[in-house]
């Protein structure tokens, strides 16, 4: 693991950097994030060229966490999993918890700038803070040259491991953009990431990385996910403006039995031959003036639903399924008219973290009384956000939102499948009698 001291530490760019590395060496890398970002493992995309997860302990006990690692780190040499926040931040889901269920080695970057003797203090405090804590040793970000000999004396004097640094002169990547930019968004984003490897190779001990003693993945039970005896075919928006994704979630349902069939709702003019629909978050206000111009796909998204197709639209598919959406300059936009009502810019994160929903009636994903764990990101409000689930945060706070049906799950919130297994169950179900197949499960 890749942690770190802080947010803006500096823990991307370094992870970026020994992805890209071990990608040049041609070694067989998975590489995980951990919590809720969608943005980081869209650069371990580009850099690996395969499919990135996450691992959440929030959302997943220490079984399905394992479970999940083993299962897509299971053909490759080594798993690289980035932190979020700072190493013990977030008692629940921190990168410190999630190490310690996992077994996972922790190498910890601390951001040097503007520091000398304060670096050993920080180190210091790391390591005692809590134990045990799996911390293998350091890589000190924005490191002045000649403060190498002094950050690998104080490495040795904490009785602790020196595994390289990224000096201040070489970030080829302003920080800004990582976790705040998508990947597709940077112009020569392949000849950026290929930099940061070969600033690995010359300042990382990849070596010394690439042979810290790890432990197996823990043992765990691996969970029964029944399979339909039909493969009801799912559309799946994917494109710019609809990128926040869980690999996992697409994973499942295809584990399920599902085909599934990606389509662009910005440039293609209709969606494909389907029996369910996903209209996954991201930035439809980026592309609000595309979205709006490709009527014939509003129609066509509009008139499947009000036919009932199955839905699953989450936060920017929720805002897509507006009647408008309106810019900080006022100017409206028609989008697909499902939900009556305008998605305005808030002036700050909207009920951002995590929750729970609660369900007080039957829908297409919940029965009575279900309660699934939830995450919510975002600057955008609705005038008509919904009232047919309860949301309650861990502090107690406490809303209604969503509009759901027997086909229909519409919000702001963010579901993801491993959490709770039924709701991708209720979902390709739910696809499967829409389109006219087999609902029923095989014996194995």
């Amino acid at each position: 693991m890749i942690a770190g001291t802080g947010s803006g530490c500096g823990k991307t760019i370094v992870t970026c950097a020994l992805l890209s590395a071990l990608h040049r060496r041609k070694i067989n890398v998975s590489a995980f994030k951990c919590g809720p970002d969608y943005i980081d493992p869209m650069f371990y995309r580009e850099i690996l060229q395969t499919p990135s997860h996450n691992l959440d302990s929030f959302f997943c006990d220490k079984n399905m966490l394992c479970h999940i690692l083993e299962k897509f780190s299971n053909d490759t040499d080594i798993a690289v999993i980035e932190g979020v926040m700072g190493y013990y931040d977030g008692a629940e889901g921190s990168p410190h918890q999630i190490s310690e269920m996992t077994d996972t080695p922790v190498i910890l970057v601390i951001n040097c700038r503007g520091m000398k003797e304060s670096i050993g203090a920080v180190m210091q405090g790391f390591l005692r803070f809590r134990q045990p804590n799996h911390i293998a040793g350091f890589i000190f970000n924005q490191l002045p040259e000649q403060l190498i000999p002094f950050a690998k004396q104080l490495c040795e004097s904490l009785s602790t491991t020196y595994f390289g640094c990224l000096p201040s002169h070489t970030n080829t990547l302003e920080s800004r953009y990582l976790g705040l930019v998508t990947a597709s968004e940077i112009l020569n984003i392949h000849e950026k990431m290929n930099a940061l490897g070969v600033l690995a190779e010359q300042y990382l001990y990849i070596d010394n990385i690439l042979h810290i003693p790890c432990a197996s993945i823990p043992k765990h039970i691996i969970p029964l996910v029944p399979k339909l005896r039909s493969h009801p075919v799912i559309a799946v928006a994917k494109d710019k403006a609809f990128c926040f994704q869980y690999e996992e979630n697409l994973s499942i349902l295809r584990e399920i039995g599902c085909e599934l069939r990606f389509f662009s709702p910005q440039s293609d003019q209709h969606i494909p031959q389907a029996d369910g629909l996903i209209l996954c978050g991201g930035y439809p206000e980026l592309y609000a003036e595309q979205l709006s111009s490709n009527q014939t796909m509003r129609n066509d998204i509009k008139n499947a639903i009000l036919n009932h197709m199955p839905v699953i639209a989450e936060c920017g598919g929720f805002m897509y399924l507006h009647s408008y959406l309106q810019t900080d300059s006022g100017r409206k936009y028609p989008l697909a008219g499902v939900i009556e009502g305008t998605v305005f810019r808030s002036e700050k994160l909207v009920r951002f973290g995590y929750a729970s929903l609660n369900a007080e009636h039957e829908s297409m994903l919940f029965d009575v009384g279900n309660s699934t764990k939830i995450h919510e990101f975002h600057y955008w409000e609705s005038t008509n956000s919904g009232d047919c689930l309860t949301a309650l945060k861990p502090d107690g706070r406490i809303w209604k939102c969503c509009h759901v049906n027997d086909t229909l799950y519409a919000g702001f919130p963010h579901l993801y499948f491993y959490s709770d297994i039924r709701i991708a169950l209720r979902f390709a179900s739910a696809c499967a009698k829409f389109g006219g197949k087999d609902e029923s499960y095989s014996a194995d």
